[in-house]
């Protein structure tokens, strides 16, 4: 057996962990004594004053969901601005019956704010190194998958060929791996993003405000990071390892982007790790209370749902169906009309057409979650030199055809939404 020994992580590059790793392995998952706590920061991380998580947290811990009634569902139907009680109405089973005029209103909220739009961006994983133990990852530390990090020319080349297919819009992914993909090589990746895309975006370990600040200069637009689950209990359990591990640190995430410049954040729970209403709840809390503080500031939320992964085929959404997503997306939507939301192509076809005439407003086209994928379907590349992808996906349309099929259905596709004035 070979490994790649990253800091005190291993990569595998063989068959098997060895005995050193698999014991680590087997301590992390089994002695909780064994690790650290998730609610210490640890070396390096930057510590900002904000009471945002507090407050979000709070308002998510007392949510009991089913006390909400009828009444209290019809009412926060009637209402013309929705308050946070009447979003929690929203989220709760006693809405299920009331989807319909959920969806109608949803709808109603979206072309008001948004007209009859649907921004299109696709994804580029740049590494799949990761110094993380998240059992739920295809990329955590002790998958046996294969590991590849892009050159800057490789990278050039994926970005032509995604250029080439028309899109203008990009967002930068890499595993969680300081070492193997520092931030001056994602800074190198935004300055060449820049010079083929309208808007660049990153979705990559989360940084302290002035690293996140020299991404911006870089040409990096905006932020999007998965704070996974908001259950802190739950979060413990599926994070073992490394800085992913410290549950403040990744919710300030977005803040510290701000304060480094970024015009833009996204927040995002992955629905199936706990509590779905719960995690949707504190996901748009989260939006909320930034949106409140930081008004100047675009926002947008995510709504992923917990999809296989390599080696691991018992990796399921936990009790979140298409009616239950459907229900967060327009609850969503009416509680906060004026942020984006973001249906990756986790989802399948049938869903992500249906939901852009209600209430999303961005979805992924000519997605790959491997690394190097891009040019290897495009252009014949030899699939050994690419690297293992972190999820599967459910909707593999191109570009182009997602392009088509946006249009066929009486909406607007758009490319850019953003414009720099020097």
């Amino acid at each position: 057996m070979t490994a790649d020994r990253i800091g005190n992580q291993f990569y595998v590059d063989g068959d098997n962990l060895d005995k050193e790793a698999l014991a680590r392995k087997h301590r992390l998952e089994n002695d909780p004594a064994q690790r650290t706590d998730p609610m210490q920061y640890m070396e390096g991380m930057e510590r900002i004053s904000s009471d945002i998580m507090e407050r979000v947290l709070a308002r998510m811990d007392s949510y009991d969901y089913d006390t909400y009634t009828d009444t209290d569902v019809r009412r926060a139907l009637l209402h013309e601005t929705c308050t946070v009680d009447d979003f929690q109405a929203l989220l709760s089973p006693a809405a299920l019956p009331y989807l319909e005029e959920m969806a109608a209103k949803a709808k109603y909220e979206t072309s008001r704010h948004f007209g009859n739009t649907v921004y299109l961006f696709t994804p580029l994983y740049l590494a799949n190194y990761c110094e993380n133990y998240c059992v739920y990852c295809g990329f955590n530390c002790y998958n046996d998958i294969s590991r590849k990090k892009l050159s800057i020319e490789e990278i050039e080349r994926e970005m032509q060929v995604i250029a080439d297919s028309g899109m203008e819009e990009i967002l930068l992914l890499t595993g969680e791996s300081r070492k193997m993909s520092d931030v001056a090589y994602i800074g190198e990746a935004c300055r060449l993003a820049a010079k083929y895309f309208r808007s660049v975006g990153l979705e990559i370990y989360p940084l302290n405000s002035d690293e996140y600040a020299y991404l911006h200069k870089c040409g990096a637009d905006y932020v999007t990071v998965f704070q996974e689950t908001y259950d802190i209990a739950q979060y413990e359990k599926l994070h073992l390892l490394g800085h992913k591990r410290v549950f403040p640190y990744r919710f300030e995430a977005q803040e510290r982007a701000i304060l480094g410049g970024m015009r833009a954040v996204a927040c995002s729970a992955l629905l199936g790790l706990s509590d779905f209403r719960k995690d949707a709840l504190a996901s748009a809390l989260h939006v909320y209370e930034l949106q409140r503080k930081y008004p100047h500031v675009e926002y947008s939320l995510s709504c992923p749902r917990l999809r296989p992964i390599i080696h691991n085929d018992k990796i399921h959404p936990q009790d979140v169906h298409e009616t239950q997503l459907c229900q967060v997306l327009c609850a969503y939507r009416i509680f906060l009309p004026y942020v984006g939301i973001t249906v990756s192509s986790r989802e399948q076809k049938h869903f992500r057409d249906g939901i852009v005439k209600i209430a999303a407003t961005k979805v992924s086209a000519g997605v790959s979650t491997g690394i190097g994928d891009h040019e290897s379907k495009y252009h014949g590349k030899n699939e050994a030199e690419t690297g293992d992808e972190q999820f599967e996906i459910s909707d593999s349309r191109s570009f182009a055809q997602m392009y088509q099929d946006i249009a066929k259905e009486g909406l607007q596709p758009v490319l850019n939404d953003y414009i720099y004035v020097s």
